[in-house]
């Protein structure tokens, strides 16, 4: 099959080169691990991108998980264009925050009190300061191939852009920052354990993905959730659920909703803003009030609550909350990886498929990836022929065997099963 016609994509990433760092503000946006240069989008419409150069593509990637409902949802769009007549910013509370914090609240009976920061990662990063100021300890507990943003105690082996460029920390970190963090493998409870025996009494918080996504969509095995929660219960260190991707995704109440565990603290983003730039850590009343202006424990934020992002929050929340997209988009999900699982069988393509609601990974490996181990031996040179097939037939992926894809509401049956028909062909190809 002829290539996508990409020329002014090509030409304008030339240009992007010379005064942005790689052409890139995010290194996942990066074709580094597919190769080739990355489309540069020009607007969003439903299931669909299209680029600058006229191309139409069914978007998995929903701008790396936001767009549940699709691209320009009308709910969304009505509250974004109401909310920015009236400014965009104003340092000073106003009442969509605290609506949104009371809708967060209510889907997620483990946060008593939230607070909104403006990214993923300044959750992550705030949600660590405030566990080890309550616990009064400094040990973090992660895991390898989880990954909590550009934190610098928290980049280590991490997930996403760290594995698919192949750096799993990065230069300009200080040793001093990653001392206090200890790093285990995913989904081993017994390391957990042996931890805990040895240094529970040291450690402030353990911080996980419930259902990874960064080393590819990776759910827990049974027990390992619950049972890093009993050893943290029985040491006083906290738990902390990175939920920035499954919140609101995998359930309306992430994926400690469909797991039946209650973290102490939970991170959110993504979906929460519906699209626009927003964060937010909560949890225990008791561990939230000591956060600043309560307690000693400092944070804050210029834009934090901003509400352009409120307004688009709280539109995309109610909207799930009202119409419970997540029966419907369970069987949209399980019918594409079905069929994406038949058309590698066919080609005799060695593969592993991985879901969670309407997120999930196919994986070029040998074995079940259920850590960061396991994926790191997955076959990035397929996957990139395989991205590449793909988007010649109009199917826009995340340009990493690293990452999760995602099924939104606005995916209709002839787009999944158009997506499966390209897969088929692609598969004899690779």
């Amino acid at each position: 099959m002829a290539p996508i016609n990409r020329e002014k994509s090509i030409k304008h990433f030339e240009r992007a080169r010379k005064s942005i760092p790689g052409g890139v503000n995010s290194p996942a946006r990066a074709f580094g691990a597919v190769g080739g240069s990355p489309l540069i989008v020009d607007r969003g419409e439903g299931a669909y991108l299209y680029d600058i150069d006229g191309n139409q593509l069914i978007d998995y990637i929903g701008s790396w998980g936001p767009h549940i409902l699709g691209h320009q949802y009308p709910a969304v769009q009505e509250a974004l264009e109401k909310i920015i007549q009236k400014g965009t910013s104003f340092g000073a509370p106003t009442e969509l925050e605290t609506l949104l914090a009371e809708e967060v609240k209510n889907a997620i009976p483990s946060i008593d009190l939230v607070r909104m920061v403006n990214s993923g990662t300044e959750a992550t990063m705030s949600a660590i300061r405030l566990a080890r100021g309550f616990t009064g300890r400094d040990l973090i507990v992660k895991f390898a191939g989880c990954y909590h943003g550009h934190v610098d105690s928290l980049l280590v082996q991490a997930g996403s852009g760290a594995l698919t460029l192949g750096t799993p920390s990065s230069p300009g970190i200080p040793k001093g920052c990653t001392a206090d963090t200890i790093v285990l493998e995913y989904n081993d409870a017994e390391l957990v354990k042996e931890l805990f025996a040895n240094k529970g009494d040291q450690i402030a918080c353990v911080i996980l993905e419930p259902v990874v996504g960064n080393m590819g969509c990776v759910p827990p095995e049974p027990g390992f959730l619950k049972a890093v929660q009993i050893e943290c219960q029985q040491a006083g260190a906290l738990l902390i659920f990175d939920e920035v991707m499954t919140g609101f995704r995998v359930a309306y109440g992430g994926a400690q909703e469909l797991y039946g565990i209650r973290p102490d603290l939970t991170t959110l983003g993504k979906i929460l803003g519906g699209g626009m730039p927003v964060g937010a850590y909560g949890g225990r009343k008791d561990v939230m009030e000591t956060i600043s202006p309560v307690g000693p424990v400092y944070q804050a934020g210029t834009l934090s609550g901003n509400p352009v992002a409120m307004a688009c929050g709280l539109a995309t929340l109610k909207t799930l909350k009202e119409t419970n997209p997540y029966p419907a988009l369970e069987e949209k999900a399980k019918k594409l990886v079905e069929g994406l699982s038949t058309a590698s069988e066919n080609a005799g393509i060695v593969h592993q498929i991985a879901r969670v609601g309407s997120m999930f990974t196919l994986f070029f490996n040998e074995n079940r990836v259920t850590n960061y181990t396991v994926s790191s031996k997955n076959n990035t040179e397929r996957f990139a022929r395989y991205f590449q097939g793909m988007l010649d037939r109009g199917c826009y992926l995340p340009c990493s065997q690293f990452e999760a894809n995602f099924v939104s509401v606005a995916h209709s049956d002839a787009d999944i099963e158009k997506t499966i028909q390209a897969a088929e062909e692609v598969m004899k190809e690779i």
